[in-house]
């Protein structure tokens, strides 16, 4: 029925997203439709704030107000300046910075190597990382990437790529969660701690 175009609009907009399905999409598109309570306009007013004051930064890819570009991470004073951070997307960066563990600078890739998602090299953010090696005077290269295949393939990649140039690669250690105990572990990351093991102290 033409009448209901503008529901499966709404619901084939909000299945896009990460993590929700058609069945989900249609459940939420219900509930906004028929909310009372004016929460449509609610959504779709901060949708159009977001999409007007949002940005990526021009330098990492982080998420930044569109008038303050490049962001904040990337200029201001940062104790590890000279080592770069490489990660997947903003929500990394985001993660990380909450962790309080690294004080230099970052870079989106903005995806990862996935044959299956027809997502190569050309579609990350390789050539402004290799851009910012010599103009940020970089001597360290952190790949902070996941464990799974596609991120494996594209930290290779990456250390590939940067095998040439005047800089150390690096990539974060893989070991067990905090409060987790070595019998609920799988045996990949059981491994990978075993292989990123430290010296005491």
């Amino acid at each position: 029925m033409n009448h209901l175009i503008p529901l499966d609009n709404l619901v084939a907009a909000l299945s896009r997203l990460p993590g929700i399905g058609r069945r989900t999409a249609e459940r939420m598109a219900m509930a906004l439709v028929q909310d009372s309570k004016g929460l449509m306009r609610i959504l779709a007013n901060a949708l159009l704030e977001a999409d007007d004051g949002i940005a990526n930064c021009d330098r990492c890819g982080n998420v930044t107000l569109a008038d303050l570009n490049p962001c904040e991470l990337c200029t201001r004073h940062r104790k590890d300046a000279h080592i770069l951070c490489v990660v997947e997307s903003p929500a990394d960066i985001m993660k990380i910075e909450e962790s309080g563990g690294f004080l230099g600078r970052y870079h989106a890739l903005m995806g990862r190597l996935s044959p299956m998602h027809g997502t190569g090299a050309a579609d990350l953010r390789v050539d402004q990382l290799l851009g910012r090696l010599a103009d940020e005077n970089i001597s360290e290269v952190l790949i902070a990437l996941g464990t799974d295949v596609e991120s494996d393939a594209t930290a290779s990649y990456l250390n590939e790529v940067l095998s040439n140039r005047d800089v150390k690669v690096s990539r974060i250690a893989f070991g067990l969660p905090a409060g987790s105990a070595i019998e609920y572990s799988d045996s990949a990351t059981l491994a990978k701690a075993i292989k990123g093991r430290q010296e005491f102290g």
